[in-house]
């Protein structure tokens, strides 16, 4: 259950990791910089992943040596043994965020002590060793600092950044990671809405499951993407946009869509799939709690059945459905599917819930409107 991974700061209104965490005195960290900085691609030319930046950050870690020799340097290939345990065992975590553009030329980010607070439960589940949160911070603010000319300009555009952490032991023996690599590179990216806010079409998942509670679904590691592949792919082919997954063990309960959490708004009750170990604990889906119960809505997170969400849907009590992400804020859903019966939502446009969260919480995140919660840092 939710109470499972995290307790309630009051004060401040955010989850907080259960685990005792040892702040650390910042780390010097080298700097190599490259020499031809590249061109600055277009910004409406930019998509997703696929535009790099100058440089790429690294750091090493040994058993009983801890995490050392930081170093920012050019960006480009890195070299692996062969029988190193990612490859053979996936021991390898990653989180998402965003550097923004404010209108006053400098550059900020949105709650990034809560990405790295979720690698850390990450890497402790996947065995992996936990960074500092006062060295995380430092190695986020000094990257962007670094690669700030990489961060675009329009409304909507961004500079992605993704750091990760991998097990490099040069053995096949299966056992906890030794050795570690932990890397952040980053992406300049175009405006996820080129187009305005579409709402997408989704299929509920019969056959396939993402995770189980007591697996790795509250962990953002590769494996759990991987798996998810197959499912989205038979979506795709049935011109779907995403799939909605179902529980694991009863397979009747609502998780999450495709690579975001998923929420409803159910006659006046705004209701999300409760935290119960099988789901991501997304930021944005925090975020979006947190401004919806500000604004007075009433949140529930519990379980949600997929009758409960059909019946919803006959009687018309579902008004709006939308996922959040780190990548789109919100995205609103117009069309579900369940077997061979395809469902209308909220006349298959974008609801007002849907627009206020989008407008509120990009609102923060490009500077546009006033941080009333205390979730940026300004990093220039």
């Amino acid at each position: 259950m939710a109470e499972y991974f995290y307790s309630k700061n009051k004060q401040k209104g955010a989850e907080q990791p259960l685990f005792h965490r040892v702040m650390a005195k910042s780390m010097k960290i080298a700097f190599e910089k490259a020499e031809n900085l590249k061109p600055l691609v277009p910004e409406e030319k930019l998509g997703f992943g696929k535009v790099f930046t100058d440089h790429m950050f690294v750091m090493d870690y040994e058993e009983g040596k801890g995490w050392h020799n930081a170093r920012i340097i050019p960006f480009g290939y890195i070299s692996l043994h062969p029988a190193s345990t990612v490859l053979h065992y996936g021991a390898e975590i990653f989180e998402g965020l965003k550097a923004y553009r404010r209108a006053d030329g400098g550059v900020q980010l949105f709650r990034p002590m809560e990405n790295i607070r979720r690698m850390n439960r990450s890497a402790e589940r996947m065995s992996l060793p936990e960074i500092d949160e006062e060295l995380g911070m430092q190695i986020l603010t000094e990257f962007v600092k670094t690669e700030q000319r990489w961060v675009p300009k329009s409304f909507g555009t961004s500079l992605y950044l993704r750091p990760f952490m991998f097990g490099n032991d040069e053995s096949l023996g299966v056992h906890a990671v030794h050795r570690a690599t932990f890397m952040l590179i980053a992406s300049p990216s175009g405006s996820y809405y080129a187009e305005g806010i579409n709402p997408v079409k989704i299929m509920i998942e019969k056959e396939d499951v993402r995770t189980v509670r007591g697996g790795t679904g509250y962990a953002k590691c590769g494996g759990n993407y991987a798996a998810s592949t197959r499912a989205g792919e038979r979506a795709a082919k049935k011109g779907y946009s995403q799939v909605l997954w179902l529980d694991g063990v009863e397979r009747k309960y609502i998780e999450e869509v495709g690579a975001m959490n998923v929420m409803f708004k159910i006659g006046d009750e705004i209701v999300t799939p409760m935290l119960t170990g099988s789901i991501l604990p997304g930021i944005t889906r925090m975020s979006c709690i947190e401004v919806l119960k500000s604004k007075g809505y009433k949140v529930s997170e519990r379980l949600l059945s997929v009758d409960e969400l059909l019946g919803a849907l006959k009687d018309g009590s579902l008004k709006e459905a939308w996922g959040c992400g780190t990548a789109a804020v919100v995205s609103p859903i117009g069309k579900l599917a369940f077997g061979e019966e395809e469902y209308e939502v909220g006349g298959g446009k974008i609801g007002e819930v849907t627009q206020e969260l989008y407008d509120t919480l990009t609102g923060m995140q490009w500077g546009k409107t006033e941080d009333t919660f205390g979730w940026i840092t300004r990093v220039c």
